[in-house]
C-alpha cells in the first residue's frame, strides 16, 4: 500500500480525522488526448521530441502551435503540470531554427521562476545542439545579472528571460542599447498571466503598451503567447492586458493521476458561538501525520507571519533537523530560497511552509501532498496551490484546512465553486494615477507625436494628461511633438507592484555588528515592524529595537519572551466625489472617490501559546492617506423604520439621561482622568465615559448608569470599544459579511479591499453607510464591480448568513458576537431580507 493510502484510510476510518472531513472530491485519472505532430514543425524539433520520448503532442500543445503559425495571439489555461511550457517552446524554437536572427522575450513574474525556466529552456536548446542544430541559449537579464555580463546580453540576446520589473526599469528606458534585439523580436511569452491582475496587472498592461510602442519604432510587431491558471474571463482579461484579440485554449489533453481534494473543517469547540479549533493547530497536527508517513509536503498559508508561526510550531512538535522543515516567503535572501528549492527537488526538505511565493510553476519536484491553510484569495490560487502536488500520474492529495472565516465556511457549503470559478481577473490600465506614470516613462523612451497614441487610450484623455504634464514642467511641446524635460529615468520612481521602490532593510544587531536578513515594503513596515513589535523570520523571533523612516531600516535583536504583538489602527473615510448613484431595494447605493486616512495607534501583546491578551500599548505613528474609489450602501428611511419597529435597529444615538454630564464627570474623576485601557492621561481633549454593558440591554437609564457599569476611555479606545458593540448590529454584520464574501467574486485577496462603518463625511448626507473600498490609490475596479453586482451580492449574503448554523453570530457569517450583549445575526438577516430583491421590499 502506498504511503498516501494510509493517509486516506485515516481520513475515512479514524474518527479523530473523519469527523472533520467536510467534503472529499476525487478528480479521476485522465488519459492523454493526443494529436499527431503538426505539419510545419521543423524536422530538428521532431527529432528532438522523439529523443525525449514524445511521438505525439497533447491536443492543447498541437493546437497552440497551429494557432501560432497562423499569426494569432493565444492564451493557454490548462491545468498545472499539463506541459504548458512546450506550448511556447515549439513556436519559439521553430522560428529560431527557420530564422536564426529572430528573437523572443520571456516574461516571468518572479526571478525565482525565471531562473527555474531558464534551466529548462536551455536543456531544450542543448538537445537541439546535440543533433547538430545549434540555437542560442536563453540569457537572463534581471536585478541579479552581473554588470559585466549585461553589455554582452544586450548585444547578443536571442532568447531573453526577464521579469516585468526589469523590462520596466532596465530595458525599455534603454531601448537604444537593445536595438538589434527589438528589430528581431518575433515572440513575447507571458507566463503565469493570471498573476498580473489588480494594481500589478494594470501597471503591466501599460508596460506592454510601452513595449509595443518601442517595437513599432523598430519595425516589429511580435506575437504574444500567454499561459495562465483558469479564470472565468480569460479572453477578456488577456485581450485587455495586451490590447489585441486573443484565442484561449482551455481543453487540457495531458494525462493525470487521481487527485484527491479534501475540505477539512476544524472541529467545533462552541456551537452557539460558531467557534472552531484553530486551523493552524489542525495544520500542525496534519503536518505531523504526513511527516510520520514520510510524505513530502508543501503547506501554503496566507501571510509571512503565519509562515513563521507554523514553522516554529511544526518544528517544536516534530523533532527533525532544521534543514528538513523549512519556511519560504518574500524577505528571505535569494541564496536561501535557492537552497530550499534544491532541497525540495532532491528530497532533503520533507516539508516546506510557504506563502504564495511557491504557488507559481517553479520546479520543486514531485510532491505528493499540498496543505492549504485558509482560502488563499481566489479560486485560481486555490487550484494552483492544490496543483503543486501530483505533478505525475500517481495519486496525490490536496487538503484545504478551513479557517473560521466567512469565505472558508461558505465554500464548505458551496463546493461547486471549487469546480467552476466565478472569478474575473480585473485590471484597469487607464487608472489615471497608473496611466500618468507610464505616459511619463513612455515620453522619456520616445517622444509623442501630435495627435498622440498610447495603446488604446482615448486621444482626448491622452491630450489632457499631456497638457497636465506640460503645465507641470515635465513635458515640452515643440514642432507638434512632446518631449520629456527631466534627465533622470522616470521608471525608477514608478513601483509597478504597488509598493514603494524604497524598501526598508531589516538588520539584525548581533555581536556588535548588523547583519542584513531581509527587506520589507513601507506599508508593511508600519504594522509588522513598528517599535517594540515582535518580528518572526525563519522560525525565529526578534524584537524591533528601531524603525527608522529616514534611513529606511529596521533594527532587530533576538527576542526574549513568549509573546507576539498585534498592531491596531484607526481609520476615517471621507467621500470626495459621487460618480454614480442609484436606488435599489431598501437602500441607495453609490460609487465614487474617497479619502481614507489610517494610522497605527498602538499594539497589544498576546501570549504565544494561550493567546491571552497581556496588555495594550499606545504608539505615535505617522498617518497614511489613501485616495481611492469605493462602493457604499445607504439605507432608506423605510428600511430603517421597518427595522426599528421590529426591534432590529441598534444604530440610533443613545439617550443617557439629563444627569449624564454630572455622572460622566464623576466617573472621570474617579478614574483619575486616565484611560482605563491604555493608561493615557486626559489632556486637551476630554476623555469619554463608556457603558461596559450596552445601554440598550437595560430596562432603565438609572440601572445602566450605575458607576460599576461605567469606565473612562480615551477617544481611541472608546472607538474600539464601540466597534465591538457595533459588530453586533445589523449594519456591521452586513459590513463584515460583505467584505468577507466579496473576494470570492472579485478574484482578489481580502486585504485588497477595505470596509468601514461610521457616519461617513459627505456634503448634505450624514446617514450611516456601509462602505467597501479599493486598498489601491485611485482604485482598480474592485468596488466598481461590487456596485455593478449589488443585487447578486445581496442574494449570496442572505444565503451565507441564513444557512450558517451558529445561534447569533460567528466568524463564518456576521462576525463574533462578543462578550457583552447579543450578537448581530438576527438583525443582519432582517436587514438583508429588506435589501434582497426577491423579498419585494420597495426601494
Amino acid at each position: 500500500m502506498e504511503k498516501i493510502e494510509n493517509i486516506f484510510n485515516q481520513f475515512m476510518h479514524n474518527a479523530e480525522w473523519a469527523k472533520n472531513v467536510e467534503n472529499w472530491s476525487v478528480e479521476k485519472p485522465q488519459l492523454a488526448l493526443y494529436d499527431e505532430i503538426p505539419n510545419g514543425l521543423h524536422p530538428a524539433l521532431v527529432e528532438t521530441l522523439n529523443r525525449m520520448g514524445i511521438q505525439r503532442l497533447y491536443s492543447h500543445q498541437s493546437e497552440c502551435f497551429t494557432i501560432s503559425q497562423n499569426g494569432g495571439h493565444l492564451m493557454v489555461t490548462t491545468s498545472t503540470a499539463s506541459g504548458k511550457s512546450l506550448c511556447f517552446y515549439l513556436p519559439v524554437f521553430n522560428q529560431l531554427l527557420n530564422n536564426p536572427q529572430s528573437a523572443a522575450l520571456f516574461l516571468f513574474p518572479t526571478k525565482a521562476l525565471a531562473q527555474d525556466q531558464a534551466k529548462s529552456i536551455n536543456r531544450f536548446a542543448q538537445a537541439l545542439s546535440d543533433i547538430n542544430h545549434p540555437v542560442a541559449g536563453a540569457m537572463i537579464y534581471d536585478g541579479d545579472t552581473d554588470a559585466t555580463k549585461r553589455r554582452f546580453i544586450r548585444k547578443n540576446a536571442g532568447l531573453l528571460i526577464t521579469n516585468p520589473d526589469m523590462l520596466h526599469i532596465g530595458i525599455l528606458p534603454h531601448h537604444t542599447a537593445w536595438e538589434t534585439f527589438f528589430k528581431s523580436l518575433k515572440y513575447v511569452v507571458i507566463d503565469e498571466a493570471h498573476f498580473y491582475r489588480g494594481v500589478f496587472g494594470s501597471h503591466i498592461a501599460n508596460v506592454i503598451r510601452r513595449l509595443k510602442r518601442i517595437c513599432l519604432f523598430y519595425g516589429t510587431n511580435p506575437q504574444f503567447i500567454l499561459t495562465s491558471a483558469t479564470i472565468s474571463n480569460a479572453e477578456e482579461f488577456a485581450s485587455r492586458l495586451i490590447e489585441n484579440p486573443v484565442t484561449v485554449i482551455s481543453q487540457d489533453g495531458s494525462p493525470k493521476g487521481a487527485r484527491h481534494f479534501i475540505f477539512y473543517n476544524p472541529p467545533m469547540v462552541n456551537q452557539a458561538l460558531g467557534l472552531r479549533n484553530s486551523p493552524y493547530a489542525e495544520t500542525v497536527r496534519l503536518s505531523n501525520l504526513l511527516l510520520s508517513q514520510d510524505i513530502q509536503t508543501i503547506v501554503f498559508t496566507i501571510s509571512r507571519r503565519s509562515v513563521e508561526k507554523l514553522l516554529l510550531d511544526i518544528r517544536n512538535l516534530f523533532v527533525q533537523p532544521e534543514k528538513t522543515i523549512r519556511g519560504y516567503r518574500s524577505g528571505y535572501l535569494a541564496a536561501e530560497r535557492r537552497e530550499i528549492e534544491d532541497g525540495l527537488k532532491n528530497g532533503d526538505v520533507k516539508l516546506v511552509v510557504s506563502t504564495n511565493a511557491l504557488e507559481l510553476g517553479i520546479d520543486i519536484g514531485d510532491l505528493k501532498s499540498a496543505v492549504i491553510v485558509g482560502y488563499p484569495g481566489s479560486i485560481a490560487a486555490l487550484r494552483q496551490q492544490a496543483g503543486r502536488a501530483g505533478r505525475k500520474t500517481d495519486s496525490s492529495m490536496a487538503v484545504m484546512v478551513a479557517s473560521p472565516g466567512a469565505i472558508d465556511q461558505y465554500l464548505s457549503r458551496h463546493t461547486e465553486f471549487l469546480r467552476r470559478s466565478p472569478e474575473n481577473a480585473l485590471i484597469d490600465p487607464d487608472n489615471l494615477l497608473i496611466l500618468l506614470q507610464h505616459i511619463q516613462c513612455a515620453i522619456f523612451e520616445l517622444p509623442f507625436s501630435d495627435p498622440p497614441v498610447f495603446g488604446n487610450v482615448q486621444t482626448d484623455l491622452l491630450n489632457e494628461l499631456l497638457v497636465l504634464l506640460q503645465n507641470s514642467g515635465l513635458v515640452h511641446k515643440s514642432s507638434r511633438r512632446y518631449f520629456g524635460t527631466i534627465n533622470q529615468y522616470p521608471s525608477n520612481d514608478v513601483a509597478i507592484r504597488g509598493a514603494s521602490p524604497d524598501q526598508f532593510v531589516i538588520l539584525l544587531e548581533q555581536d556588535g555588528r548588523q547583519l542584513t536578513i531581509g527587506k520589507i515594503d513601507p506599508p508593511s513596515a508600519n504594522w509588522m515592524t513598528h517599535p517594540e513589535a515582535i518580528y518572526i523570520h525563519d522560525g525565529k523571533m526578534y524584537h524591533v529595537d528601531d524603525l527608522n523612516f529616514t534611513e529606511k531600516k529596521v533594527v532587530l535583536s533576538p527576542a526574549r519572551g513568549d509573546y507576539l504583538t498585534e498592531a491596531r489602527s484607526e481609520t476615517q473615510v471621507e467621500i470626495l466625489n459621487t460618480f454614480q448613484e442609484k436606488t435599489v431595494e431598501g437602500a441607495k447605493i453609490g460609487f465614487g472617490e474617497l479619502l481614507v486616512s489610517t494610522r497605527v495607534t498602538g499594539y497589544k501583546k498576546v501570549n504565544l501559546y494561550s493567546f491571552e491578551n497581556l496588555g495594550e500599548y499606545p504608539l505615535d505613528m505617522p498617518e497614511n492617506q489613501l485616495r481611492t474609489t469605493g462602493y457604499w450602501i445607504s439605507l432608506n428611511p423605510f428600511t430603517v423604520e421597518t427595522l426599528r419597529l421590529e426591534g432590529k435597529w441598534k444604530n440610533d444615538p443613545n439617550d443617557y439621561g439629563k444627569n449624564w454630564p454630572l455622572i460622566s464627570a464623576d466617573i472621570r474623576r474617579r478614574d483619575l482622568f486616565r484611560c482605563q485601557v491604555c493608561g493615557v492621561e486626559e489632556k486637551e481633549k476630554v476623555h469619554h465615559v463608556h457603558h461596559i454593558t450596552p445601554l440598550r440591554n437595560f430596562s432603565s437609564i438609572e440601572h445602566a448608569n450605575q458607576p460599576s457599569n461605567l469606565i473612562t476611555l480615551c477617544p481611541v479606545c472608546h472607538r474600539r470599544a464601540e466597534g465591538v458593540v457595533r459588530i453586533r448590529s445589523g449594519l456591521n454584520g452586513l459590513k463584515y459579511a460583505l467584505r468577507n464574501l466579496a473576494p470570492l467574486f472579485l478574484m482578489c485577496e481580502i486585504n485588497d479591499i477595505g470596509a468601514h462603518l461610521e457616519p461617513i463625511k459627505t456634503a448634505g448626507d450624514e446617514n450611516q453607510k456601509v462602505i467597501i473600498y479599493d486598498m489601491i490609490p485611485g482604485g482598480i475596479g474592485l468596488s466598481r464591480r461590487l456596485y455593478d453586482m449589488h443585487a447578486e451580492m445581496m442574494q449570496n449574503l442572505l444565503d451565507m448568513v441564513g444557512s450558517c448554523s451558529c445561534l447569533d453570530g460567528c466568524p463564518a457569517c456576521v462576525g463574533p458576537g462578543g462578550e457583552k450583549g447579543s450578537g448581530g445575526k438576527e438583525e443582519t438577516l432582517s436587514l438583508l431580507k429588506l435589501l434582497e430583491t426577491n423579498y419585494g421590499i420597495p426601494g
